[in-house]
């Protein structure tokens, strides 16, 4: 794997990704909300994103299905990570092509259960 894109509005939930994912040994960089993050995604393919739903202007369902739309980013597994625990939200996501969702606060646990899942660690 590449690196993993962290998108997140919030700097200190972004952040927070960050660290664990350095303890996973996972390679990362942040894009501070889904204008950065299509800056990035212009040029470059991650291995993994992990995806904000609730941002300003463009909304992570948004950028989800623009990844699942864009033939270069369609196969690279994307991690939505939310505060909105509502089922409807995790069948939105899932319809979308999310590998999987987590809710907010994420644990190191459960970021790492994920990523097993996905074979990234």
């Amino acid at each position: 794997m590449t690196y993993a894109l962290i998108i997140d509005d919030n700097r200190n939930t972004a952040d927070a990704m960050k660290q664990m994912l350095d303890l996973l040994d996972v390679e990362n960089k942040i894009a501070y909300g889904s204008s950065a993050a299509i800056a990035i995604l212009g040029n470059e393919t991650p291995g993994l994103i992990t995806l904000d739903i609730n941002m300003p202007g463009v909304d992570g369902f948004e950028v989800l299905a623009y990844l699942k739309r864009e033939p270069r980013l369609m196969k690279v597994p994307v991690v939505v990570i939310t505060s909105d625990d509502q089922p409807e939200t995790r069948q939105r996501v899932m319809s979308l092509g999310a590998s999987d969702m987590l809710i907010k606060p994420a644990t190191l646990d459960a970021l790492e259960v994920v990523l097993q899942k996905l074979g990234i660690c």
